[in-house]
């Protein structure tokens, strides 16, 4: 059963994380910072939940202009049942009904996982720019 996220599903989002290769966590997803993520983007992140856990992840949000999409996450035992996909679809449509036409999601080339699902998704890698990240504090 898909269903919003809410913070309260924190401890089984980061164990489920946790586990997925090629995902890679940081201090922005400490329970504090995906309080005021979930806050500041209601109704655009979801669980996917069998008997009570949680097997599935979409965590979304937007600036005003561009959809941005993070952990998108399902279990290695539930995977190929289409769960991710439904649960990128349902954000998608979400996005849209805000007036949100693009959405990008950041991919580490070495996850081979995640790369094979968003080309197979119709998802287009980009090419000709780069990211540089640099944390405010510093």
């Amino acid at each position: 059963m898909m269903r919003e996220m809410t913070i309260q599903d924190y401890e089984q989002m980061i164990s489920l994380w946790n586990q997925i290769d090629g995902l890679v966590l940081s201090e922005a997803d400490s329970k504090a910072n995906m309080e005021k993520y979930l806050h500041r983007n209601q109704g655009l992140s979801y669980v996917y939940e069998v008997e009570g856990d949680i097997v599935g992840t979409v965590l979304c949000g937007h600036d005003g202009r561009r959809g941005f999409i993070y952990h998108v996450a399902v279990s290695p035992g539930y995977r190929n049942r289409r769960i991710g996909q439904q649960l990128v679809d349902r954000s998608m449509e979400r996005l849209q009904e805000e007036g949100i036409d693009k959405c990008h999601i950041f991919v580490l080339d070495d996850n081979e996982i995640g790369g094979r699902f968003w080309s197979r998704s119709g998802w287009q890698k980009r090419s000709g720019f780069s990211v540089f990240s640099k944390d405010t504090c510093k």
